[in-house]
């Protein structure tokens, strides 16, 4: 019997051996598993017990888990563990297995937990697991001392702190390294940090949270005083520091320059710096070492040493592999000849082969291949270095074959139908692949304004000699919705207005296209109310098709308004005894050009309009019509790269308008006689008019962030006969203030000037007269704050200068108005573009002695 226990013993001893020489290896793979903290092994031991029973010690046991305990645990729900580690009594498990090593993962991967031990105690058929836990305290609360609130704010946005997340030195650490780089970006690069911790006696779980204060010394912020250059003999050390795009001296000169020190942009200006030392042809140029030292509490000094090297020159160029294009071409493309300075900056520009010459789409010796349909053509320059101080080059080609195009597949519109989409697209199957033309299409695509700025057009090779176009765009919603209130007229007038910019009217009268109206086609449509109640009411409705019959780029739209207004007044309580009403109709029809080139479109239009006057105090007519038959030409160019924001490009609009010559069918004795009524005189009204526009942005920064924005606008209202009542009383100019029209139904083109009043600087206005003439210059810089699909915005600033004139005698185009200021625009999917300007007028209005002086200007939607 002695013996029989003795062995019993002995088994029972193996037995924990060998389970714990697997529960190790299991264990282990967890601990490696750990990212943020790894355990010591001997914290992550299990340890087994077995009762008496046989078991195969060579081939793992299966068990039924029949209870789970936890242990050490004061603040979390054991039951919330159990599940949280994917443990469920009853299970059928295997020993040794992964079983319970992947519920500790799990567990670890929580980071709640400081240590945990596992037991497993088997007794037959059945397992019994205890968990032996400690508790990591918790973040109640992240507190910073020693900086601003906006500050503090934005290390919250930054560092992306939570609240009851685990305390751990890895915790600390990490957010402790994190404001320190924040405020070494801004310039302050002696930032201490001192971390303090205490227990949140305000949480009901009191010994288990904590108050981790982050006290923060900021120091003096760091500029840079002077830049020196050290080992440079043949290049001027300030054209080196020119060379520095982001890390400027504080001087006058760089009043619109940072001069702090950062040192990310610091290591990249390094990079500029020797691809700069390279264009002057010193090929082997280097930066050996920099250092930085500290010159009084807030000013520091770098010092770059540098080693030009030789000076090398072009000598012979060759080209190796070349079939389709001569070299006699190449070479004229290149632009490089014999004993040229050693230039790699304009090599690689030419050549195709940088990052610049790739998105502006210049011509270059990759372009003319890869618009050619050479999907895999390589340019790969081979330099020679020859007698110290030549290089010649072999620049070795691979053509390939050209590549047509198997399938264009567009991915990700959920609204816009794929034929609306195709029909803007120049890359189509069968045609040869062409670079230029598919990125042509993505701006079309783009001003579509449906869809995000990030199209990914990917070129799928499917076979030897084919390609798939994969688009994959994302599409955003786009329909503005207007609902606002303001001052008109001393009276309060509300607006409601909608615009759908993607309708399909084919499908109008298919309800299950409804959702929640007909969309896909492109199409748009804008209703529009304005309203006092009865004493001002304004409808206006609009219908536009890009492409009529679908088979061209073809415009069509039509255009109805009514408004009216009466003279009663709802403050003081009084009846309207009379109106004034405007009703009209238009219809244009467009055609989108290919030459000069595909940016131009050319539209006409024809439109009817009639003045309505029934006992009306305030205008030149009293009573009766006023009735304009127009005929109009526009011609409009738009290569801008982005509706909302653009960066590049230009729009140009010239438009003219006539009516017919009613007085060339009329004796001048008409004109001159004296019971000529008002009435009769401007029953049919003749006019011709010249309007010109143009915009141009320009983007100068490596982001294309920074965009330089100048404009131009020209308007003029001429007439047929010299004579008095033969000229138009409307469709004239007011010019000053924010432009936009809102409340107004007497045919006037409202200009906006910022810096001034509405219409102030409208010559006679306050006799309601309209200006004949204008002119307007604007300069902008703006600069993006936030761009994404769901919300735009950018800052600008801007000076303007303009005004307004009766006519050509008396106008002077050295005679402006100016001004300058800052403004914010802001751009929400469902209600459009808003803004809000401030603007500081330096001239004198019109019949005043006052300055325009300074004025808040409020605008909506895009202007042109």
């Amino acid at each position: 019997m002695k013996k029989i226990t003795c062995v019993r013993k002995m088994g029972r001893e193996l037995a924990k051996l060998f389970m714990l020489t697997f529960a190790v290896l299991g264990i282990v793979g967890s601990a490696n598993a750990q990212t943020e903290e790894k355990m010591p092994l001997s914290d992550s031991l299990m340890e087994v017990t077995r009762e008496l029973t046989t078991m195969d010690y060579v081939k793992p046991g299966t068990y039924i888990l029949k209870d789970i305990r936890v242990f050490g645990v004061k603040y979390i729900n054991s039951e919330l563990i159990i599940n949280t580690a994917g443990l469920v009594r009853g299970e059928e498990i295997t020993i040794p297995g992964d079983y319970i090593s992947s519920a500790i993962r799990k567990l670890w991967s929580q980071r709640f937990y400081s240590d945990i031990k596992a037991y497993v105690r088997i007794d037959g058929i059945n397992a019994y697991l205890d968990l032996h836990m400690k508790e990591r305290p918790r973040i109640s609360t992240w507190e910073f001392k020693g900086i601003k609130p906006g500050e503090e704010k934005q290390l919250q946005e930054k560092l992306e702190l939570t609240n009851h997340s685990e305390l751990s030195d890895y915790i600390i650490h990490g957010a402790t390294n994190n404001i320190k780089a924040h405020f070494e970006e801004k310039g302050f690069l002696n930032v201490k940090v001192d971390v303090t911790q205490r227990i949140d006696t305000t949480q009901h779980l009191k010994n288990n949270f904590i108050i981790l204060t982050f006290n923060i010394d900021k120091g003096n912020k760091m500029k840079i005083k002077e830049i020196t250059f050290e080992g440079n003999e043949a290049i001027d050390s300030k054209k080196l520091r020119g060379a520095l795009k982001d890390t400027k001296e504080k001087t006058l000169l760089n009043t619109f320059k940072t001069a702090k020190f950062n040192s990310d942009k610091f290591e990249a200006d390094k990079y500029n710096l020797v691809d700069y030392m390279q264009s002057k042809g010193y090929r082997d140029a280097t930066v050996l070492e920099d250092s930085i030292y500290q010159i009084g509490d807030n000013r520091l000094g770098l010092k770059i040493k540098v080693n030009e090297g030789n000076k090398y020159y072009f000598r012979n160029i060759t080209w190796t592999g070349n079939v389709k294009h001569e070299t006699n071409k190449l070479n004229l493309l290149l632009g490089i000849n014999k004993g040229d300075i050693y230039d790699k900056k304009t090599l690689e520009s030419r050549l195709g082969t940088s990052q610049e010459s790739m998105m502006d789409g210049s011509i270059t010796v990759s372009s003319i291949y890869e618009n050619a349909g050479h999907l895999a053509f390589q340019l790969d320059p081979i330099e020679t270095v020859i007698s110290g101080d030549s290089i010649d080059m072999d620049i070795r080609i691979s053509e390939g074959k050209p590549f047509t195009i198997n399938e264009v597949l567009i991915k990700g519109n959920t609204r816009t139908t794929d034929r609306v989409i195709r029909r803007e697209l120049q890359t189509r199957p069968g045609e040869l692949y062409s670079k230029e033309l598919l990125m042509s299409s993505l701006r079309q695509v783009q001003a579509m304004g449906h869809f995000t700025d990030n199209m990914n057009p990917v070129p799928v090779p499917v076979s030897d000699g084919l390609v798939d176009i994969e688009l994959n765009l994302e599409e955003r919603p786009n329909d503005q919705f207007e609902l606002s209130g303001g001052w008109g007229g001393g009276v309060f007038v509300a607006s409601v207005g909608v615009t759908f910019n993607n309708v399909a009217m084919r499908n109008f009268f298919k309800p299950e296209a409804w959702r929640p109206y007909p969309t896909g086609d492109n199409q748009k449509l804008s209703l529009r109310i304005q309203t006092n109640g009865s004493y001002y009411q304004s409808y206006q409705a609009s219908f536009f098709e890009p492409w009529l019959g679908g088979k061209k780029p073809n415009s069509f739209s039509v255009s109805a308004h009514y408004s009216k207004e009466s003279n009663g007044n709802l403050y003081y309580g009084t009846k309207a005894t009379g109106h004034f009403a405007t009703t009209g109709v238009s219809a244009s029809y467009g055609k989108r050009l290919s030459w000069p080139d595909p940016f131009f479109t050319l539209s006409g239009s024809l439109s009817y309009q009639a003045y309505l006057l029934d006992n009306w105090d305030y205008f030149r007519i009293r009573n009766g019509s006023s009735n304009i038959i127009t005929i109009s030409g526009q011609l409009e160019r738009n290569s801008v790269d982005h509706p909302i924001y653009p960066r590049s490009g230009s729009q140009l609009s010239v438009m003219a308008s006539f009516t017919p010559p009613y007085s060339a069918f009329r004796s001048d004795d008409f004109y001159e006689n004296e019971n000529l009524t008002d009435e009769v005189a401007y029953k049919w009204i003749e006019y011709y008019q010249i309007d010109a526009k143009l915009k141009w942005y320009l983007s100068t920064m490596p982001n294309n962030k920074l965009v330089f924005m100048a404009a131009a606008d020209f308007g003029y209202l001429g007439h047929y006969k010299n004579s008095e009542k033969a000229i138009s009383i409307f469709e004239g100019y007011s010019l000053g203030g924010d432009g936009v029209s809102g409340y107004s139904i007497y045919g006037v083109n409202n200009i906006g000037l910022r810096g001034y009043e509405n219409e102030s600087l409208t010559p006679y206005a306050s006799q309601g007269y309209q200006a004949r003439l204008y002119n307007k210059f604007t300069f902008e810089v703006r600069y993006p704050i936030i761009m994404e699909a769901s919300t735009s915005i950018y800052v600008l600033a801007f000076a303007e200068a303009g005004n307004a004139f009766n006519g050509w005698r008396d106008y002077n185009p050295f005679d402006l108005k100016r001004s300058v200021g800052g403004g914010l625009r802001l751009y929400l999917p469902i209600v459009g573009m808003f803004g809000i300007d401030w603007g500081y007028g330096f001239d004198k209005v019109p019949n005043t002695n006052k300055k325009g002086g300074s004025q808040f200007h409020f605008s909506i939607g895009q202007q042109f």
